[in-house]
């Protein structure tokens, strides 16, 4: 095979194999379902993970851990970067990451990591900091804001909680 072979024969609309229409079409009177058993007739379905009769392979495979389905998800990023991508007095913040494609993909929290050096006074909006972020943004004089995070579902349960042990008092 050539490199000019690879996409030969290969149509952009091809018209569906119209099984069922006789012996001639070589997909005719039972139209490629095989004859008796579970498939043959319509309206039939089998589980996704059916392997005929065998353990199914999802069901073999040893489970190991715990997928928290309620963790916030938490983009992080480093200070040293944020100093050497932007100039001194820059207003940073995660809309402004995003147009920098510095953080990509779906989020629910903005953590300032302290790996590198600042040299310039840096204004940074985030979710989270790190001690030793906070501490580096601040001793090159810079300013730090914390932005209001979407709640975890801890924290509202025991907000709850709490309003309600305060209500019976």
């Amino acid at each position: 095979m050539n490199l000019h072979d690879v996409n030969s024969g290969i149509q952009r609309h091809k018209k569906p194999n119209r099984v069922g229409r006789g012996p001639g079409s070589g997909q005719g009177k039972t139209a490629g379902r095989g004859t008796k058993g579970q498939g043959q007739m319509a309206g039939t379905s089998k589980h996704p993970t059916f392997q005929g009769g065998m353990m199914p392979l999802v069901r073999r495979v040893p489970k190991r851990g715990f997928n928290n389905q309620f963790a916030l998800k938490v983009q992080e990023i480093n200070v040293g970067e944020l100093s050497e991508l932007f100039e001194a007095g820059t207003e940073i913040n995660p809309s402004l990451l995003e147009k920098h494609h510095l953080v990509r993909g779906r989020y629910d929290v903005l953590k300032v990591l302290g790996d590198g050096d600042v040299t310039k006074a840096l204004q940074v909006s985030a979710h989270r900091f790190s001690k030793s972020a906070e501490e580096k943004i601040k001793a090159a004089g810079g300013t730090v804001t914390i932005l209001p995070g979407r709640v975890s579902v801890e924290v509202k349960k025991a907000a709850k909680k709490a309003a309600k042990k305060a209500a019976q008092k």
